[in-house]
């Protein structure tokens, strides 16, 4: 353990005696604060609406990070089912509730709004095979613009493999139920807005 302990103040701040090794607590304080930064990642997406495959990622996301920030896009040029505010407010009550999970929004380049919260990683879900060429040349691009930014691929359950946010409104505008694909308030939001 000794030779694993290479920093010079937190090398200084203990003491090995006959019944034991007796450490500074604020050298160790010291210590954590400049090696152990949080390990933060950027799950960034449109959300209209979230559904169970999104949550399924955070979740997955959550385990490998100490952060996961779910960053709603704020796109003029899309014209989204459900307002910035209303897509916000969905996540709060869903993905919101997951612990070390946080709610943003962002325009702009996701790259700079990664390096704005000092995020490592963004995160991408993939679904199937035919979403990886688009993710994989989104990835490259963001790579060139920051290399210090991580793109990670994470695959949800096969159960939610063919859910997408479009589908889902779709099957809602014909009247369809959308209880199994979303959570509880986001199927009654939808109800309510295709009624």
């Amino acid at each position: 353990m000794i030779g694993l302990l290479r920093h010079s103040d937190f090398r200084a701040s203990f003491v090995i005696r006959a019944s034991g090794l007796y450490l500074n607590p604020l050298s160790i304080f010291h210590f954590l604060c400049e090696f152990s930064q949080m390990r933060r990642a950027i799950y960034p997406g449109s959300f209209d609406p979230v559904t169970n495959g999104h949550l399924d990622v955070i979740e997955r996301a959550r385990k490998l990070f100490d952060e996961v920030v779910v960053a709603v896009a704020h796109n003029d040029e899309k014209q989204p089912l459900f307002s910035l505010k209303e897509r916000l407010d969905l996540l709060r009550e869903t993905a919101g509730t997951i612990g070390g999970v946080r709610i943003a929004e962002f325009s702009g380049l996701l790259v700079e709004f990664a390096r704005a919260e000092s995020a490592g990683a963004v995160i991408r879900g993939l679904r199937a095979v035919s979403d990886f060429e688009f993710e994989f040349q989104m990835a490259l691009m963001n790579r060139k613009l920051a290399a210090a930014v991580e793109t990670i691929f994470l695959m949800p359950k096969e159960e939610y493999t063919y859910l997408s946010s479009r589908i889902v409104k779709e099957i809602a505008r014909l009247g369809g139920d959308v209880s199994r694909f979303v959570p509880a308030c986001v199927a009654k939001a939808l109800g309510r807005k295709c009624s």
